[in-house]
């Protein structure tokens, strides 16, 4: 063989690989994802972690054939936005967003990137989306709560708290400003029976503390504490603010009832991202999220404290216990 032919195969054998690896750097899809919480928190990882078994599954491999950017607002305003703007400058394929103020933040930025978002609160009363059965534009995805919801925590409440007559949703109206209307519609339909709802908007550490501490002083009351993005970074501060103002109190959070409040009760957040992974797939291979319909959650956790109930001097009655997915003795 002479010098210059082998030269010429060793040059092309070198030159394969290379173009394999161009060819698949092509293929690779981008997906961005922003979420609301903290990344080190244990429920951060659980979701997380049932995203990326349900996307794994599905065939997707991250450095193979899908590079996904993650980024983790920690219940800021600012982070929001600015992890939103630098995501939509990627121009990835599809974003999953977590949490109701992401979600508007991404609404506001961009209606040509696909956005499939976990744990939206009222998406079409916030003009996300046209309709749960048709989307009708770049946004689609899985609920968290409803009104209907809080019914139930004061429903739970009233069972195990004697003589209970009010229950305050804590919130903060920069993130989750929709409270205010779901507690005025509660009021008019009457849901919520002799009891008195009462909204607890709060901006800051001290004013969550203050708060908590004047409720805690009126005979009877409960707290509440739902999805925002504000709650759920603080949820161990919350849940030990409740037990040293010996307040009985109820979150959509697991966490909370695990670090020492009443009860938890609300959808499995796990299983919303598990899902999650399969519209984002669905729309990778083409799908268009306008014709996706929005889906509900279909599994709820119940988790309650024992230990936090006696502290309170509160006997939880069986019936309520019977119900419950977790006991914490």
């Amino acid at each position: 063989m002479q010098r210059r032919e082998f030269i010429g195969l060793v040059a092309g054998a070198a030159g394969l690989p290379f173009a394999v690896r161009a060819q698949a750097a092509a293929a690779l899809r981008k997906v961005g994802v922003l979420l609301s919480g903290v990344e080190s928190d244990p429920d951060s990882q659980v979701r997380i972690a049932a995203f990326r078994r349900g996307f794994a599954d599905l065939g997707w491999k991250e450095g193979e054939n899908v590079h996904i950017e993650y980024r983790w607002s920690a219940g800021k305003s600012e982070l929001i936005r600015q992890y939103a703007e630098e995501l939509v400058a990627l121009a990835p394929d599809v974003i999953l967003a977590n949490s109701t103020p992401v979600i508007a933040m991404l609404k506001s930025m961009t209606n040509s990137i696909p956005v499939v978002f976990a744990l939206a609160t009222d998406p079409v009363g916030l003009g996300h989306v046209d309709s749960l059965s048709r989307p009708g534009g770049n946004l689609t995805g899985f609920t968290f709560i409803d009104p209907a919801l809080i019914g139930k925590w004061i429903g739970l409440m009233q069972e195990v708290v004697p003589g209970l007559a009010r229950a305050a949703l804590l919130f903060d109206p920069n993130t989750t400003p929709f409270y205010r209307r779901w507690i005025r519609e509660i009021e008019t339909a009457h849901q919520s029976g002799a009891m008195e709802l009462v909204a607890m908007p709060v901006g800051s550490n001290v004013e969550m503390e203050t708060a908590i501490a004047a409720l805690a002083q009126k005979p009877g009351s409960s707290l509440m504490i739902g999805p925002d993005p504000f709650n759920v970074v603080r949820i161990k501060a919350i849940a030990q603010l409740a037990a040293q103002s010996r307040l009985p109190a109820i979150s959509v959070y697991r966490p909370f009832a695990i670090e020492g409040g009443l009860m938890a009760y609300g959808p499995d957040t796990a299983d919303i991202f598990r899902r999650s992974a399969g519209y984002v797939d669905r729309i990778l291979k083409g799908a268009s999220p306008a014709e996706l319909p929005v889906q509900q959650p279909d599994k709820f956790e119940f988790v309650v404290n024992l230990k936090a109930a006696r502290a309170l001097g509160l006997t939880v009655p069986g019936t309520v216990t019977a119900l419950a997915d977790e006991v914490i003795e």
